[in-house]
């Protein structure tokens, strides 16, 4: 069994790749991609293969997916190239013979108003009618997400955002990079679609309290309107475009859009998900 990993220098595929790994695959038998092999010189100083593969690039994705029968395609981060760029992976795959691929996607995709979304509501169609079988993982919100937020409320005293209410049911990478992990090497998950969230959906206010766990000061959240945050990110140095963006996701949150919890990662990965606060500490070190 071949087993590949896209984006393996990322954070995901990085963790993927060490979780399979863990879990006794061969390290012969996986293949970590990326457009940069430097950046996976350590995956194959353990003895993964590692092959060069660019989602912009067709011909690096045929030579990479070579004898793959099973493939992780960890979406790009590329916002607004994601469709075209997995249309590539797809079709690379197939071409290449690979019998089914892994996919990391939204939640809801299909249905979400999620301003991220479109996209891997997109990717899910393609794979979709594509010959292939498939397991689609809509993953939540990391925690990571909110490490540089936590570094500055270090030094400020306060998170800043548009959330109101709106609830977050987060989990640390490597719960989702674990959840990845078994759904490459376990049977029952042909064709199946996951809604992996943590076991518990915080507000910001719980937020700013487990920031203060973690920096060693107090941190409160202070709620603004949208137009009000746009304003302030925009001071900060952000363009129009990305501030617009930062603003509509906070909206998405209020609106509860990233609020479910499921319990379908817990059940993946065979135990709770990390809290809050310890996904915190671990991701600021």
């Amino acid at each position: 069994m071949s087993l590949a990993v896209t984006g393996a220098s990322g954070h995901l595929g990085r963790l993927t790749v060490l979780a399979l790994l863990d879990r006794g695959v061969p390290a012969d038998q996986v293949v970590a991609t990326s457009r940069r092999l430097e950046a996976v010189a350590d995956l194959a100083g353990a003895g993964v293969q590692t092959r060069a593969a660019d989602y912009d690039d067709p011909s690096t994705l045929s030579t990479a997916f070579t004898g793959v029968e099973t493939l992780l395609l960890v979406s790009s981060d590329a916002v607004g190239e994601r469709a075209r760029q997995h249309r590539n992976v797809v079709d690379a795959a197939v071409a290449a013979g690979v019998q089914r691929i892994v996919y990391t996607s939204a939640p809801h995709a299909d249905t979400s108003a999620l301003v991220l979304a479109p996209e891997h509501k997109a990717t899910e169609e393609m794979l979709a009618a594509a010959p292939v079988t498939t397991t689609i993982l809509r993953n939540n919100w990391y925690t990571e997400n909110y490490t540089d937020a936590v570094a500055r409320a270090r030094e400020t005293g306060e998170l800043v955002g548009s959330v109101g209410e709106g609830r977050v049911a987060s989990a640390s990478r490597k719960d989702f990079a674990e959840a990845a992990a078994a759904a490459l090497t376990t049977d029952g998950h042909d064709d199946a679609i996951y809604e992996l969230t943590g076991d518990v959906a915080w507000t910001h206010t719980d937020l700013a309290e487990a920031t203060s766990a973690v920096v060693g000061r107090e941190v409160t959240f202070r709620d603004l309107s949208p137009a009000e945050h746009e304003a302030t990110l925009r001071e900060a140095g952000l363009d129009e475009g990305t501030a617009g963006f930062v603003v509509a996701l906070d909206q998405n949150i209020k609106a509860g859009l990233l609020a479910e919890v499921t319990g379908d990662l817990a059940r993946l990965i065979g135990r709770p998900t990390t809290p809050l606060v310890d996904g915190l500490r671990a991701a600021i070190g």
